[in-house]
C-alpha cells in the first residue's frame, strides 16, 4: 500500500522509542530571583543623511529640549529634523551585571525616519519597571537594512533599515540585586512543569550532596539548602547545575495549529478500540451562456425581409455530485502512534479531515490524550 504524503501537513513525532537520554539541570532550570530584567529609554538620533522624521513635532519638541539643557536658548520652529529620528532604546540587563560594565542596546524609530544609517545615539537614560535609571546609553549605530526611494515613488527596502544596533552601547550604573547570595535557600524553577520531574530533581540532588539538601515543593519548583559561606556558593551551583536527569515522558497530548496544518503527536498518544468511517461528497455547478443571434421577420407586398435583432441569450446549467466511497478502519485496543499515523494515512484525509477525525476519536472517548488547537 501506497504512503500519502501532504504537502501542507507535518507530522512531527516526539517521545518516540529510542536510547533516553539525561539532560542537565542548567538546561532544565532557573534559579529564582536570577534572571534579565528589561530596559527602556527614549532618546535622539542624530547624522542622519536626509532619512530623519523631517518637520515632526515630536522630533522638533526634543530637539528643542536637548538644546535648551546645553545651554542654549532655541525656537522649534527654527529647526529642521530631516538629519535627527526620535526613537526608542531597549536593552536587557542580564543578572549579576556590575556597575561599570557594558551592555548591548537596540534602536527603533518612532516617527518618520526612513532609514538609521549612519546615525549617532544622542546620550539617553534607560529606566526599568520602577522608574529608575539603571543605565546610559549612547554610540554609534550599526544598522543592517538599507532604503532607497525614486523621485517618481518607487522604493527598494533591504531588511529593515529603521532598526539599528550597537554593542556594548550602555554602561550600566545601577546593579539589581538578587537573593543569590543572601537567602539560605535556592529555588529551582523547571521550564516545562512536572511532577514527576520535579521529584525525580530532588532525588538526584540528594544524591549528589546528601540527604535532605533538596525538597520538591511542587510541580514546578525544588528548594536546594545553600552553603551558608557566600564563597562556597559559585562552586556549589556549578556541580549543581550539571546534575543530570532524565525527565518523565511528557503527557500524551496532540498540537494542531489550525492556520499552517502542522500536527504534532506526542509518543505516549493512545487510542482505544474505535471505528472510524471517512468519506467526501463532492457537488460541482458548471454555469454556461448559449448566445443565438436574434432576428426579425418583415412580410409584405409577396416579400419576406429577415432583419437582424439583439442576441438571445439562454443559460445552460450542469449540476454533478460525486461522492467518494467511504473508507472505513479499526483501532485495535492500545494501538501505537505509528499505527495511528498509518492509518490515517492510509485514506488520504486531508488537513481538516485529520482534525475532523480526531474531534470525533476525543467526543468517543477513544484518544486517550488531550487535544490542543493553537
Amino acid at each position: 500500500m501506497s504512503r500519502i504524503f501532504w504537502p501542507f501537513l507535518a507530522w512531527i513525532f516526539l517521545s518516540l522509542p529510542g536510547p533516553v537520554l539525561a539532560d542537565r539541570l542548567k538546561d532544565m532550570t532557573s534559579v529564582a530571583g536570577v534572571r534579565s530584567n528589561p530596559l527602556v529609554g527614549y532618546g535622539v538620533v542624530v547624522g542622519l543623511s536626509g532619512t530623519g522624521d523631517g518637520n515632526s513635532g515630536l522630533t522638533l519638541q526634543s530637539l528643542e529640549s536637548l538644546i535648551s539643557r546645553l545651554g542654549l536658548s532655541v525656537d522649534a520652529r527654527d529647526l529642521n529634523a530631516k538629519n535627527a529620528a526620535a526613537v526608542m532604546v531597549t536593552a536587557e540587563l542580564r543578572p549579576f551585571v556590575k556597575t561599570g560594565q557594558q551592555i548591548d542596546i537596540t534602536v527603533s524609530t518612532v516617527g518618520q525616519a526612513k532609514s538609521l544609517k549612519g546615525g549617532t545615539l544622542l546620550m539617553t537614560p534607560l529606566m526599568g519597571a520602577d522608574g529608575e535609571v539603571y543605565a546610559i546609553g549612547q554610540g554609534n549605530l550599526v544598522v543592517g537594512g538599507l532604503g532607497v526611494e525614486g523621485k517618481d515613488g518607487s522604493s527598494l527596502t533591504v531588511n529593515i533599515p529603521t532598526v539599528g544596533r550597537i554593542p556594548g552601547g550602555a554602561m550600566v550604573e545601577r546593579m539589581v540585586e538578587t537573593p543569590f547570595l543572601d537567602s539560605e535557600y535556592l529555588i529551582l524553577n523547571l521550564h516545562r512543569g512536572d511532577f514527576t520531574t520535579a521529584a525525580l530533581v530532588a532525588e538526584e540532588i540528594d544524591k549528589t550532596f546528601g540527604g535532605g539538601v533538596a525538597t520538591a515543593l511542587d510541580g514546578t519548583s525544588i528548594r536546594v539548602r545553600a552553603p551558608a559561606d557566600p564563597g562556597q556558593r559559585v562552586s556549589f551551583m556549578g556541580l549543581l547545575e550539571n546534575i543530570e536527569v532524565t525527565p518523565d515522558a511528557p503527557p500524551a497530548q496532540v498540537v494542531i495549529n489550525s492556520r499552517t496544518g502542522t500536527v504534532v503527536i506526542g509518543g505516549n498518544v493512545r487510542v482505544t478500540p474505535a471505528a472510524v468511517t471517512h468519506g467526501s461528497l463532492t457537488v460541482s455547478v458548471t454555469e454556461d451562456l448559449n448566445v443565438d443571434q436574434g432576428a426579425t421577420v418583415v412580410a409584405g407586398n409577396g416579400a419576406t425581409v429577415v432583419a437582424p435583432a439583439d442576441p438571445v441569450v439562454t443559460p445552460d446549467s450542469q449540476i454533478a455530485a460525486q461522492q467518494d466511497p467511504a473508507r472505513a478502519f479499526v483501532f485495535d485496543p492500545g494501538v501505537s502512534l505509528s499505527s495511528l499515523v498509518d492509518a490515517i494515512n492510509a485514506v488520504g484525509a486531508s488537513p481538516s479531515d485529520l482534525v475532523a477525525i480526531l474531534e470525533a476519536l476525543r467526543q468517543a472517548g477513544a484518544l486517550r490524550a488531550e487535544l490542543v488547537v493553537i
